[in-house]
């Protein structure tokens, strides 16, 4: 399969369309995940543990599951005041995505279990018109999908295991265009990009039941590298200085990074449960967006802009989250909130991914119709704090960053 490259001056990464998220993953994949502010580890009475903690597969009912969501995505745009000159101000473009997600698990099998999810683990999309901001990220965009089959077992009435492999594809896409320097009198350049790829990890998880209506859990989903090769095309108005197109392939790496889940639930008279959740996402992994060419570009305006390392020094990230929920006759009522911390630090903060630290709201509602079929609907809504910055292309205030997630979903068991 021919691959085309994706590459950016400041920065690229991963997945569905989006960034809400630290950095660019998507922790709300189904219905209760939603609702319950991703705060979903321990306690998962659904079939979409098979992505959540899959080793909670082994103390659902001896019935085969299925889900299927789906989640709307709104990302509010961004407004960018600089400090030197209203010149550089700018704004980002809205958004918005639809993201299916399904998942599955088998009846038990002498104490094996088995699940599949289909997921969407990490996401970005950003596009400026502004002149100055479209010059770094005029559109930037990456989608992660994900396979991911999982086997759980049952050692023994209070502990389960399970394991998985994790199957993931992503697609890029990068356009910039504008002044790169204001020698002989301005030298544009622009960039047209985009590539895929195909990459494997896995994914670990264990829940302990010391006690009834007490679940421990852990997860941890491995980091995977996206090795992206194939085409690129960079032009630049300075013909003077050598070639002023380069067409040809490229080869860039950048990480999906792992994840750490730590959670404890507990349920209150068979009907309120709560639960804590600790997750840290490894972000140190993205150390350098370094991209290599097979010759030289062949000038150094195009050298400058699109081949040099970029350093990027991400730091690892960590999230608290709380989350409730209470049935009562036919009817699931959920709620969460979390504090969501972004890995990105002010010296290479870019237009890309403007990100900072966020509060996350929601609640949700499942009706159960009969024994076997229940629907759903669940709201989240992730309240960015502004974030001031100054570093080699940003002097300024981020401001107004907001996402709305609304899912819907529908489950049957057989």
């Amino acid at each position: 399969m021919t691959k085309k490259i994706a590459v950016a001056t400041l920065g690229l990464l991963v997945a569905a369309g989006t960034a809400y998220g630290s950095g660019y993953r998507i922790p709300e994949q189904s219905v209760n995940s939603t609702a319950r502010a991703g705060a979903y580890v321990a306690y998962t009475p659904g079939a979409d543990a098979a992505f959540f903690n899959p080793a909670n597969m082994s103390l659902l009912e001896d019935r085969a599951y299925f889900e299927a969501d789906l989640t709307y995505i709104g990302l509010s745009g961004i407004s960018y005041s600089d400090n030197r000159t209203p010149l550089y101000n700018g704004d980002s473009e809205t958004e918005s995505f639809l993201v299916p997600t399904f998942f599955a698990v088998s009846p038990d099998y002498n104490g094996l279990r088995v699940g599949l999810s289909l997921d969407a683990p990490a996401g970005l999309a950003k596009r400026w018109d502004d002149p100055y901001p479209r010059t770094f990220a005029e559109e930037f965009s990456l989608t992660v999908a994900e396979l991911n089959p999982t086997v759980s077992y049952k050692t023994c009435d209070m502990f389960s295991v399970a394991a998985g492999i994790r199957a993931v594809y992503a697609d890029a896409t990068v356009t910039s265009a504008g002044m790169i320097s204001r020698d002989h009198g301005g030298v544009t350049a622009s960039r047209d990009m985009d590539g895929d790829t195909i990459e494997w990890g896995y994914n670990l998880a264990a829940t302990l039941t010391p006690v009834d209506d007490l679940n421990l859990a852990v997860t941890y989903r491995s980091n995977i590298d996206l090795d992206l090769e194939g085409d690129a095309t960079l032009l630049t108005s300075a013909t003077f200085a050598g070639s002023p197109i380069y067409q040809g392939s490229g080869a860039v790496t950048i990480p999906l990074p792992a994840v750490l889940a730590i959670a404890g639930s507990y349920t209150f008279f068979d009907q309120l449960t709560v639960e804590l959740e600790y997750d840290r996402t490894f972000w140190s992994e993205y150390e350098t967006l370094d991209f290599v060419y097979p010759r030289p570009l062949g000038n150094p305006f195009l050298t400058g802009a699109f081949d040099l390392p970029k350093a990027k020094d991400w730091d690892d990230s960590d999230t608290w989250r709380i989350s409730v929920s209470y049935d009562i006759d036919a009817f699931t009522l959920m709620a969460g909130f979390a504090v969501d911390e972004n890995p990105i630090p002010d010296a290479t903060l870019g237009f890309d991914l403007p990100d900072s630290d966020s509060k996350l709201y929601s609640l949700g509602l499942r009706y159960q119709f009969n024994a076997d079929l229940d629907l759903g609907i669940a709201y989240l809504f992730d309240d960015k704090d502004s974030r001031d910055a100054v570093n080699e292309f940003i002097n300024g205030t981020f401001d107004e960053g907001r996402a709305h997630l609304v899912t819907i979903g529908v489950s049957y068991k057989l």
